[in-house]
């Protein structure tokens, strides 16, 4: 999951499912499309939610610890 934040008065923030998100446009704000065709007007730049999504997938890539039999 990543961090975002709806662009309003508040800044509300949420987190977000990266395996979701369809396309991001920036037109002038940067709104995510989601499967789902939902649409979410967010403060971040592409830019930081480019990075923050390879983040988030190179953090599912990581190796697990190997774990061994307790005997």
């Amino acid at each position: 999951m990543i961090l975002v934040h709806k662009l309003s008065h508040d800044r509300e923030p949420f987190y977000i499912n990266p395996d979701l998100v369809v396309s991001i446009e920036a037109h002038p704000d940067v709104v995510l499309t989601l499967d789902n065709g939902q649409k979410v007007v967010v403060a971040e730049t592409v830019e930081v939610l480019l990075e923050s999504i390879r983040t988030w997938r190179r953090s599912l890539l990581v190796a697990p610890p190997v774990l061994t039999a307790v005997q």
